[in-house]
């Protein structure tokens, strides 16, 4: 694992750093590999950075878009990072409808609908028993969770599929498991705000419990980031 940090002096500043190294990225998968998969975060600190990549010009129909995790709702509710992520970037820009790829949230059971989106992961990356997408870009909640990996949570112990059931509150969500994330090219981090300061010391911390502090099971094969603004980095830099 090769692990880049950054501290940002601002969000705008951080906003602008992570466009700069989430298109870099991209175009160097496609020049690789002739497509680019990425995967999504939802949360606030995102959104700026889709609205920024929805002017970008992109070959998007060699970009195929995935979500590293989803709440159980309907993409036309207010909480949905696929609504969000279409409104902000995708309904904006000229990419096939068949190179979007939402997390199902229609069946009853989200057991049932994580499968499926293995199912269909697998079939979009297929060939390999570990799909490794390009780039999987993630948040931190400030209590150390990232995608809907959340302390002392069941999700944090599966390593035999590429997506399962989260659990925020007794509300499920469907999240890439850990084995999938570690498997990616490039794992970027976007983190602002002092409120995260007390989960980024714990995990950066040389020992720490990953089950309290999830994010620290984020160690992929491949490139590591942490784009910080000011605020959250000087957990790290204090």
């Amino acid at each position: 694992m090769n692990k880049i940090v950054e501290v940002l002096p601002d969000t705008t500043a951080l906003i602008q750093r992570s466009l700069e190294v989430v298109v870099e990225k991209i175009q160097a998968a496609i020049a690789e590999r002739g497509r680019c998969t990425i995967a999504l975060s939802g949360g606030s600190t995102p959104k700026p950075l889709y609205e920024a990549l929805a002017t970008q010009d992109l070959p998007w129909g060699q970009i195929h878009v995935f979500w590293g995790d989803e709440r159980y709702v309907p993409a036309d509710h207010p909480d949905s990072n696929q609504g969000m992520a279409r409104k902000a970037w995708l309904d904006r820009v000229q990419i096939p409808a068949e190179n979007i790829h939402p997390m199902p949230t229609e069946a009853a059971d989200p057991a049932i609908a994580a499968q499926d989106y293995e199912s269909h992961l697998r079939e979009v990356l297929q060939g390999q028993a570990l799909p490794a997408l390009d780039v999987i870009l993630l948040g931190l909640g400030d209590d150390g969770h990232t995608a809907s990996l959340f302390p002392h949570t069941a999700a944090l112990q599966v390593q035999d599929r590429l997506i399962t059931v989260g659990n925020k509150d007794g509300q499920p969500r469907l999240t890439f498991t850990a084995p999938l994330i570690n498997a990616a090219r490039y794992v970027v981090f976007v983190v602002a705000g002092a409120n995260k300061q007390a989960a980024l010391k714990e995990i950066f911390a040389p020992t720490a419990d990953a089950m309290t502090y999830p994010a620290r099971l984020v160690q992929p094969q491949g490139e590591l980031w942490w784009l910080f603004d000011a605020a959250a980095g000087q957990a790290i830099n204090g």
